[in-house]
């Protein structure tokens, strides 16, 4: 299945996984109006999809996957200030309450508002030139609601000081690979490859059982231990009927185990 965006390329394979490549090169893939309002539809269409069990995303270019809001096209605002909510919302799977496994691959530059991209996917892996910063207090603007996110994926004093230090430092690839914000780093030319490699080994597993795990733990950050662990004992009744797995484990191929 492939569908006609304009600022981005999105397809859907035999092996149902879901392919989303911004493609804005010209301006490091800096997302706009359109691409908010893009991306909105795309999650909408991926999580009302059961052919799709898994998405990459991804970026066209080297030199950046995203370095934020396109500064020459402003995002739109409603006049209202109660009415005002995040256009930046709309970028984000989970905010969008995708369940489907997220896997995002990065090259070049990820600044700014990338991070509505990175820190809502389930795995991140990146290759060995990406670069990860926060230019908003350099320009005099408050950083908020990516470093916010940041810190469900990183130790808080690294998400301060991706927020802290604006344009003055970058984290690498080891030291992004250090702290947990990539799982992986992988060779320019193999990214893409690994990155479907990796989503279409998990869209080969059950989808209900996979979805239900991708939300039980991303909804236990928003609650304690306690309410967290009683909601996720009702979602393995939800997707185990009766406790016991879909599978035939008799029947389940194994393959060689990749160390990394």
């Amino acid at each position: 299945m492939t569908s006609t965006f304009e600022t981005v390329l999105f397809t859907v394979g035999d092996d149902h996984v879901a392919t989303i490549t911004l493609s804005r090169p010209e301006v490091l893939n800096a997302f706009n109006q359109q691409m908010c309002e893009e991306f909105r539809e795309l999650w909408s269409l991926i999580r009302g999809d059961d052919s799709v069990h898994s998405v990459v995303l991804r970026a066209a270019g080297d030199r950046a996957f995203s370095t934020g809001v396109d500064v020459k096209a402003p995002l739109q605002f409603p006049a209202n200030v109660w009415s005002q909510a995040d256009p930046g919302d709309w970028l984000s799977p989970k905010a969008n309450r995708v369940w489907k496994p997220v896997v995002c691959a990065v090259q070049g530059m990820a600044a700014g508002g990338a991070f509505y991209w990175i820190n809502e996917s389930d795995i991140v892996i990146c290759s060995p030139e990406a670069t990860f910063f926060d230019p908003h207090v350099t320009y005099g603007l408050t950083a908020v609601l990516e470093p916010i996110g940041l810190t469900r994926r990183v130790p808080l004093g690294e998400a301060l000081r991706i927020a802290l230090m604006g344009l003055d430092e970058r984290v690498s690839a080891e030291r992004a690979l250090a702290i947990g914000l990539v799982t992986e780093i992988a060779d320019r030319q193999e990214l893409w490859a690994r990155a479907h490699q990796i989503a279409a080994s998990i869209a080969s597993k059950p989808p209900a059982a996979v979805q239900g795990t991708v939300r039980a733990i991303w909804e236990s950050l928003d609650v304690g231990r306690s309410v967290a662990l009683a909601r996720g004992l009702a979602y393995t009744q939800i997707g185990n009927p009766l406790s016991e797995g879909t599978v035939d484990r008799a029947a389940v191929t194994r393959p060689e185990f990749r160390i990394r």
